[in-house]
């Protein structure tokens, strides 16, 4: 591990250098653990050719010495931004990169002020991302583990699926059991919706209590080993009318044209295309209102977008959700979702529950 953050922080330094930035100030969590190792809630990781240095506060010293090797710790004096300027500022660095996606400006004033007028502060939107798009072979590995995981969990919790349980109680257990299956906790807050509910993409669970002859939508990940899954499974409580199975086999075709279209060198947006033409032909593509999937990994929601447009082209090491969906009001929703890893000869489905409709 400590070789592999090592060489992260050395591609991160080349980067750098082709844009004369002396240090690049990194303030996303999931970045520091990317780089460093450090999993805390609070500080900022300096990276630069002299070294890589993280200022924190008094709570993560111990917890900063624990996980990281070959990382120079400072625990901050008054206000972080305050200190992180005047760390730079006695470092002498002249340009210092920043992404004022993840700086408020407030904090951007607070670094000025205490770096002086000697630094000069350089935007850099996405240097860590742009590196953490890449997944190498721990992080496939690890993500690998967390996808089955989630799969096993949405097994189980569809088999809770009864007339009178509440999405409350599903979402409870659903929680339970990837704690108890090792996950450190939820990917996101996740999503149980019945009936009429599940035209929400995101709905949150609520005492609605399941009834017969009604939708049910699914929407869960897990974190394990700091990396996320993210799967959807959609179920039918009864004998599924004409119209929902007609549906439910676009969003299925829709989702098997996606990945299959879903290879190294393939823009994104054509992969969403993919999605959108199948659900066309069923004259349903109006209702289709998000995009095809997303990047996953440290956090669940990461680049690539497959979305309408992108022109990002998928590379080995990219891991996506591929997850069309239909949904109207009055009626409910219908998801399919499965992480997929690119690699460079084949597309690896990282999920493993089962595909085809249920009826319970």
């Amino acid at each position: 591990m400590k070789t592999l953050l090592h060489r992260r922080r050395h591609s991160l330094i080349s980067k750098l250098s082709e844009r004369k930035i002396d240090a690049l100030l990194v303030t996303r969590p999931a970045n520091w653990y990317y780089l460093a190792g450090f999993s805390g809630e609070s500080g900022a990781l300096v990276v630069s050719q002299k070294g890589t240095s993280l200022i924190t506060d008094g709570r993560f010293m111990v917890q900063g010495r624990a996980e990281m090797s070959g990382i120079r710790i400072l625990q901050q004096k008054g206000s972080l931004f305050e200190s992180v300027g005047q760390f730079l500022k006695n470092s002498r660095f002249r340009r210092v990169g920043f992404d004022p996606s993840q700086v408020m400006v407030g904090q951007l004033q607070s670094l000025r002020k205490a770096a002086g007028a000697r630094v000069r502060w350089i935007p850099a939107v996405d240097r860590v991302e742009g590196l953490r798009m890449s997944k190498d072979a721990p992080e496939l590995a690890q993500m690998r583990r967390a996808a089955i995981l989630a799969s096993e969990v949405v097994q189980q919790a569809i088999g809770l699926l009864k007339p009178g349980i509440r999405e409350l109680d599903v979402g409870a257990e659903i929680e339970y059991q990837m704690r108890t299956k090792g996950a450190s906790g939820p990917a996101f807050e996740t999503i149980v919706a019945f009936g009429e509910r599940a035209a929400l993409p995101h709905a949150r669970p609520t005492a609605k209590r399941l009834r017969k002859n009604e939708l049910v939508v699914l929407d869960l990940g897990v974190i394990l080993g700091h990396y996320c899954s993210d799967i959807t499974r959609t179920v039918y409580v009864g004998r599924a009318p004409k119209r929902i199975r007609t549906w439910y086999q676009a969003v299925l075709e829709a989702q098997t044209a996606a990945i299959a279209a879903a290879k190294s060198g393939a823009a994104c947006g054509d992969v969403d295309w993919a999605a959108r033409q199948v659900l066309a032909a069923y004259h349903l593509d109006h209702l289709f209102v998000h995009s095809t999937g997303h990047g996953l990994g440290l956090e669940v929601h990461e680049d690539p977008r497959v979305a309408r447009g992108q022109k990002w082209r998928l590379e080995p090491g990219n891991v996506i959700t591929i997850e069309p969906g239909v949904y109207l009001a009055g009626i409910g929703g219908i998801r399919i979702e499965d992480d997929v890893a690119i690699h460079a000869d084949r597309t690896e489905v990282l999920t493993r529950a089962p595909r085809d409709l249920i009826e319970i």
